[in-house]
């Protein structure tokens, strides 16, 4: 029987570490968590947080899902 689950990249080390910040296109984030995801990493990013709405907020408005190639760069 195969195994479906994810198998290390051929790069072991993600580039990039949870809590960090980082940008990409569309905005800017922290690493959340990563895991491995074929030949490369998968960051789940949580979005910056804009204005607060009216009504107030709950919670986090946007976490997502990056490969490690759309993350472009850390913010110091």
């Amino acid at each position: 029987m195969i195994s479906t689950q994810n198998k290390i990249p051929a790069c072991t080390q993600p580039r990039f570490r949870t809590n960090q910040m980082v940008h990409f296109v569309g905005g800017m984030g922290k690493i959340k968590n990563y895991r491995p995801n074929s030949a490369t990493w998968t960051y789940a990013v949580e979005m910056e947080m804009g204005r607060e709405p009216e009504m107030g907020r709950v919670g986090f408005e946007t976490t997502i899902l990056l490969d490690e190639a759309d993350i472009e760069e850390v913010i110091n």
